[in-house]
């Protein structure tokens, strides 16, 4: 780097000594040396300078924002802490992984950690036995180090758009007494959705190259477990709704369905289609957010996309996981690639997040209301908008990899030393259909593509190289991508 910048400083002293021997040099070869010049400055700044420059100029607020906005109904107390360190506190030795869906015992607990900590992907499960949760909870809060904070999907994305003075907030959850002095003074919390005890959700996080036996995390992530029965059963949903016509909001915020894992499958059932009857009586002019979270089951994720709830939000949150499972279920695009290897390949996830819109999204043919998805993965985010019904799309994406790049390293702006760029630099919009090529500019990091009447809307992450705290980085990405967002009226 430093060889470059002595080379562009000589140019700009070549060029300032021609024009002090020859003040009549030709005004054209004045122009070329000074262009090569700027392109030389530009090419010395780092990739990650000149991405942080050029989101700063696309974000922008739309012109028509939000002023009032309902989040619900998941909320509870995270406990964050090392994840090695609380499963050596518990006297658990290093093992071999396996996948649980539910968490039974403590040897669940270790197998399922390490499984997940080698493929350094994040994953949330239920912990069936209260007993043993309640030993193991009381263990973290009180472990030297652990940090209590805001949890839940719904709490977190509330307490992220309620750092913005001009929206109000409306919270709607299972709010205890410690989470209520957490949150915001700007988050409303309706006096109906105040319980005695909090929830608690216990937050394993390791870092990039951390061991734990003969495991090694590719790269920070975390571990999420909870014996939640408030949120596991969406016991706020029908309040939510109810507190609506009062608070009178522009925008509702959905999240918590992917808690009722840990019901019976009967419960599940039901408890889900009166989650679409509640969800039905949000007045159609009032766009819906339904954020995803970690899921296992998959006839319930079948259930979530084909028993109505899908057609009733205008938009939907999620990430590579996430987004993998979902095309397993409902026997998508690329259902036979077990995992992703790496960073997701683009081609593919544009393929899944085109077949989502395409196959469940408004047309002139369906009613539905899906018109919108914001898909965010470690390296790059992707927002797509059927055509007609969303704005202000370039400045969301940006500022949703901007709050990605400041979150994970606690930072108020992007630092670059803090950064780097892991986002392929080219690649293919789709790996089914004739693909086209792109190869990105840094200086216009968000590239935009169409297909059928949906556009698509990439930009890379400045990922954190020592990431201070990885919980709710997905919630904080997908409250900035809709406080930048710009729902048309129709």
């Amino acid at each position: 780097m430093w060889q470059r910048s002595v080379c562009v400083g000589l140019l700009a002293l070549a060029l300032g000594y021609l024009c002090l021997l020859d003040p009549e040099l030709p005004h054209s070869a004045l122009q070329h040396l000074s262009a090569s010049l700027l392109g030389g400055l530009r090419r010395a700044r780092s990739l990650e300078s000149r991405m942080v420059a050029a989101w700063q100029a696309a974000i922008v607020r739309p012109a028509r924002g939000w002023a009032r906005v309902a989040v619900g109904v998941n909320a509870c107390v995270d406990v964050v802490l090392s994840g090695v360190k609380l499963l050596e506190a518990l006297g658990l030795e290093p093992g071999d992984g396996k996948n649980h869906a539910v968490l039974s015992s403590r040897q669940d607990l270790r197998e399922a950690f390490a499984h997940f900590m080698a493929k350094g992907a994040a994953a949330e499960r239920f912990f069936s036995d209260a007993e043993s949760f309640h030993h193991i909870a009381w263990t973290a809060s009180e472990y030297p180090g652990a940090q209590l904070y805001v949890g839940g999907n719904a709490a977190l994305i509330g307490q992220k758009l309620a750092t913005n003075p001009d929206l109000k907030i409306l919270l709607c959850g299972p709010v205890g007494p410690k989470l209520h002095e957490l949150l915001d003074d700007n988050v409303v919390v309706p006096p109906e959705s105040m319980q005695e005890r909090d929830e608690f959700h216990l937050i394993l996080e390791y870092q990039a190259g951390e061991e734990w036996g003969q495991v090694t995390a590719p790269n920070a992530n975390r571990f999420i477990f909870s014996h939640d029965l408030s949120n596991g059963a969406l016991n706020m949903l029908e309040v939510f709704v109810s507190s609506l016509d009062e608070f009178q909001p522009d925008l509702v915020v959905l999240s918590g369905l992917h808690m009722m894992e840990g019901q019976s499958k009967e419960m599940r059932q039901r408890r889900l289609m009166e989650a679409v009857a509640s969800i039905s009586d949000i007045p159609t002019d009032i766009p819906i957010h339904l954020e995803l979270a970690s899921m296992t089951d998959q006839d319930f994720m079948s259930n979530i996309i084909h028993q109505q709830v899908f057609p009733l939000v205008n938009s939907i949150g999620l990430n590579e996981q996430e987004l993998l499972f979902l095309t397993h279920s409902a026997s998508g695009p690329h259902a036979s690639l077990a995992s992703w290897s790496g960073v997701p390949d683009v081609g593919v996830v544009s393929d899944i997040l085109f077949w989502i819109l395409k196959e469940h999204g408004k047309t002139a043919e369906r009613a539905s209301d899906l018109t919108r998805v914001h898909f965010h993965t470690l390296a790059y985010h992707i927002l797509v908008t059927v055509d007609g019904y969303w704005g202000n799309q370039v400045a969301a994406v940006a500022a949703g990899a901007r709050v990605a790049g400041t979150q994970a390293c606690a930072t108020e702006t992007i630092d670059t030393s803090k950064v780097f760029l892991k986002a392929p630099l080219e690649f293919v919009t789709s790996q089914i259909e004739a693909p086209s090529k792109i190869s990105l500019n840094p200086d216009e990091p968000v590239v935009h593509w169409h297909r059928e009447g949906i556009s698509f809307h990439f930009t890379p992450v400045l990922v954190c190289k020592d990431p201070v705290r990885t919980v709710g980085l997905g919630d904080a990405i997908s409250a900035e991508g809709l406080l930048y967002s710009e729902a048309y009226p129709q």
